[in-house]
C-alpha cells in the first residue's frame, strides 16, 4: 500500500510508520483508539493531525495485516 500521508524513513522514529510531516506514529493513533479516546479527541490533542490522516493510519495499519511481511528463514 502507498498512501502519501503515510511515511516510513530509518531517520525519523526508527523507521515506524508516522504521518507525514510529523513524528507521530500509526501505533500511537492505534494505541489512543484502542483506549477509547475519539479522532475528535486525538485530533485535539494533535494540532498537526487531520482526519483524513488518522483515517489513513487505520488504513495502513489494516492492509498491514492482510499482507503481513514475509517470515526470515531461521
Amino acid at each position: 500500500m502507498k498512501n502519501k500521508l503515510i511515511q516510513s524513513n530509518p531517520a525519523i522514529m526508527m523507521g515506524k510508520p508516522v504521518i507525514a510531516g510529523t513524528r507521530i506514529t500509526v501505533e500511537l493513533i492505534l494505541e489512543k483508539l484502542a483506549a477509547g479516546e475519539t479522532i475528535e479527541q486525538i485530533l485535539a490533542a494533535h494540532p498537526r493531525l487531520t482526519k483524513k490522516a488518522v483515517l489513513a493510519a487505520l488504513a495502513y495499519a489494516a492492509e498491514a495485516m492482510r499482507n503481513p511481511p514475509p517470515e526470515k528463514a531461521a
